[in-house]
């Protein structure tokens, strides 16, 4: 008996380590079953009402499994800037900002040369996903640079942001239990700051990431109204739901026995404009036959099937390469009214040689000595139920 004891404590103690590894809402639908799923939903989803229930309950859930139900206080920013430098076309600068009193959002500003007119410019939030490769690492990266210098000097006000626990994000580890609840926060938070710079245009916000960051684009979609145009790189999908505790460590799909996929978390855009950027070598795949018409058929409910595109590039990576930011060059060009020509040659093609690529050090906001005395780990927490309130 003892030892059917010991056993059982040993099995527990395992399955408790693989939720912390995994996370506790990773479905287990294979291919078929994420393709068999969307269609059984679309023979029930008839009309807008249809969705519109089925919608809700996906909110609901998101926001009771993130521990969201009661958003905490829109206490003050306190937002600080540091080394702006003048480039070609587009500004950056380092930026933190208080999304909780003493818990930092770390980022670049990126936004266009010259002076800017009162509510002028549209703004696109810019997360990173998990890519960390020698030397290019997370907001600091050569394709994060690239992509937000050429928004902001396509026309549009632009932040790139760390992940809790990535770059200068250092008061949470990225393995804390609730780290999708401080993310998607913060993803709150960035467009709260961005709307306090005269130049932005609360009409036009947008948001794209790759990865990690596209699960962070389709999740602050899904809970914030003022998103208008949405671009989840290289995430969607009707079967995986994302391997990182930021992305299913807690349980905002699991509704009972019943999981939600994250191609029906995305499709709470509806219907604004969004397109889904996919390839050939992960999980995202199968887009062209399951995902996007199952987002095609949602968006026709609402008359608005024009307002939903797919990129599919079948022999690409999980990446946000060159193409991929041409396909969204050409989105948020068309959705926001952004001028693509300024980043075109004379010859009409798209041209991103214009962008100053620059060490970490030049894009870092933080002295060593004033990260110590931030607060840390269990207190951020503390400061978090203590800001709540009922809204």
């Amino acid at each position: 008996m003892k030892q059917w004891i010991f056993f059982f404590i040993i099995i527990l103690i395992v399955q408790m380590a693989s939720a912390q590894i995994t996370g506790i809402d990773r479905g287990e639908y294979t291919e078929k079953e994420g393709a068999d799923r969307l269609s059984s939903l679309l023979t029930r989803l008839t009309s807008q009402k249809d969705w519109q229930n089925h919608a809700d309950s996906i909110r609901a859930q998101v926001r009771k499994g993130m521990d969201l139900e009661v958003f905490p206080s829109r206490t003050p920013l306190n937002p600080r800037f540091r080394n702006k430098k003048m480039l070609n076309g587009y500004t950056v600068e380092s930026v933190v900002f208080e999304s909780l009193p003493g818990f930092f959002v770390t980022g670049n500003l990126y936004r266009p040369a010259g002076n800017l007119k009162r509510n002028s410019q549209a703004i696109i939030l810019c997360p990173h996903g998990h890519f960390d490769d020698p030397g290019d690492y997370a907001r600091f990266r050569k394709d994060m640079q690239i992509r937000c210098a050429s928004f902001a000097k396509m026309g549009a006000v632009v932040f790139a942001y760390d992940m809790v626990g990535w770059g200068e994000s250092v008061q949470l580890p990225h393995t804390f239990t609730k780290v999708l609840l401080f993310q998607t926060w913060n993803s709150i938070r960035v467009i709260d700051f961005l709307l306090t710079l005269p130049e932005a245009d609360p009409k036009r916000i947008a948001v794209t990431g790759a990865s990690g960051g596209g699960t962070q684009t389709f999740f602050l979609t899904a809970l914030d109204e003022r998103v208008k145009v949405s671009i989840p790189v290289v995430m969607v999908s009707a079967h995986f739901f994302g391997d990182c505790i930021c992305e299913s460590g807690m349980p905002v799909r699991k509704n009972g026995n019943d999981f939600y996929t994250n191609v029906e978390v995305a499709c709470l855009a509806a219907p604004r404009p969004m397109l889904l950027i996919t390839d050939g070598n992960d999980w995202t795949k199968n887009n062209e036959t399951v995902e996007y018409p199952f987002a095609r058929g949602i968006y026709k409910l609402f008359g608005k099937e024009e307002l939903v595109e797919n990129v599919h590039l079948k022999n690409e990576n999980h990446d946000y390469g060159v193409n991929k930011r041409l396909a969204a060059y050409d989105f948020l060009a068309r959705q926001l009214g952004l001028k693509i020509e300024n980043i075109t040659d004379k010859s009409g093609k798209i041209n991103e040689d214009f962008v100053t690529l620059l060490d970490r050090k030049d894009l870092t906001y933080f002295k060593t000595e004033e990260l110590t005395s931030l607060i840390k780990g269990d207190e951020v927490y503390r400061v978090f139920e203590n800001s709540k309130k009922k809204e």
